[in-house]
């Protein structure tokens, strides 16, 4: 069986489906390594340290996608309406595609992979279970985001964060407030704890709140019956009524007017992210403040983010810059190829070589959206 490894060609992509270390292990399993040369240049991944770890180097997809029967990337295709030659073109039927596809969102993508034959796997949709979490690349990703965008947040406070002691007088510790406790927002209340800030969160699960103060967080929430049901079975947060969302608003707003630094993870799957931060609670925080929004690439919690950029609105900025985990790619790309050795392996025989996925695993059948030509996961399926 034979692997192919391509180079992403995303402007904002720096990460690599393969490092090293996970081609070495594919190669013990007895699988043929095809690397597309500079797949791994922007991680300081040379072609020859993936030679001497087993792989072949390609020296273009299409030699890369030759026979190959699974093919690894980190972000879904570049397709037709979008800038640059369609990959799925180079594709060819029955290959397996394991990427992070967004096919809540980029539905007509399922189509095309269906239509081509590629039997697709979106990575992003992999159950929520003990067994998976050596699997889970929204996780990993998603720590290394929480992590970058306290940093991002520093660099343009232009402030210390921490509480100092000076015989020239006290600096006042910075105020950061963390809108969504999910594994990128704990990562940026740890981060942001570690560098000194008094630190607060908000999240519309009850179950966050545990995890938040074992931080050393103080938890804002509005919490009433509706809260106490806000979290899905999956772990996901729930899509909250109106009613609620006023007044957690109103909570929030006086407690926004109060930050240095807020910082916004909060994503809905399937849908476009929640607005939390208003043009009128930008406008209650103080000149020299800042916000950073991880969700821009959904349409941002803060309706003044745009994706790519770092805005100055009357002293405040806002950061919206696209693909967090990239900006800190040598170890998101360790991490993801991890997690994709961690998900292909199991169905690997270690003597052939060969792959045979077991559709009846939940790992497997979480993230299969398409198979033989058709849509499968029931997540595409459901008629709304």
């Amino acid at each position: 069986m034979k692997i192919a490894v391509l180079k992403e060609r995303r402007a904002d992509e720096r990460r690599v489906a393969a490092t090293p270390e996970t081609v070495k292990k594919f190669v013990g399993l007895g699988v043929e390594i095809m690397v597309e040369a500079g797949a791994g240049a922007a991680v300081h991944f040379p072609d020859d340290d993936f030679q001497a770890a087993g792989a072949v180097i390609a020296a273009d997809p299409a030699a890369a996608l030759s026979g190959a029967g699974v093919v690894l990337k980190v972000r879904r295709p570049i397709m037709d309406d979008e800038d640059g030659e369609n990959e799925l073109a180079a594709m060819s039927k029955g290959q397996a595609l394991i990427a992070m596809l967004n096919p809540l969102i980029r539905r007509a993508d399922c189509e095309a992979y269906a239509q081509a034959g590629v039997n697709a796997y979106a990575m992003e949709l992999m159950p929520r279970i003990t067994r998976a979490q050596g699997m889970d690349v929204l996780s990993s990703q998603a720590n290394l985001a929480g992590y970058k965008s306290v940093l991002d947040a520093t660099e343009e406070y232009g402030r210390a964060m921490p509480m100092m002691m000076t015989a020239a007088g006290t600096i006042a510790p910075a105020k950061v407030f963390v809108m969504g406790a999910g594994v990128a927002g704990l990562q940026a209340i740890a981060t942001a704890r570690r560098l000194g800030a008094v630190v607060s969160a908000t999240d519309v699960r009850p179950v966050a709140k545990e995890q938040v103060e074992s931080l050393g967080a103080n938890f804002v929430m509005v919490e009433d019956a509706e809260s106490a049901q806000a979290e899905t079975e999956a772990g996901y947060a729930k899509e909250m009524s109106d009613e609620y969302k006023k007044k957690q608003a109103a909570l929030i707003a006086e407690t926004i007017a109060k930050q240095d630094i807020v910082i916004c993870t909060a994503l809905i799957p399937g849908r476009a992210a929640p607005i939390l931060v208003d043009e009128d609670m930008v406008a209650s925080m103080k000149p020299g403040s800042v916000i950073v929004d991880l969700a821009v690439e959904n349409g941002g919690n803060c309706a003044l983010s745009e994706m790519g950029a770092v805005r100055d609105v009357n002293g405040v900025k806002i950061i919206g810059h696209s693909n967090f985990p990239a900006r800190l790619a040598v170890d998101a790309s360790n991490l993801y190829a991890r997690n994709l050795f961690n998900f292909l392996s199991p169905h690997i025989d270690g003597e052939s070589g060969s792959l045979s996925f077991d559709i009846e695993d939940e790992t497997v059948s979480g993230v299969c959206l398409t198979r033989d030509g058709v849509i499968v996961h029931p997540m595409l399926t459901v008629q709304e």
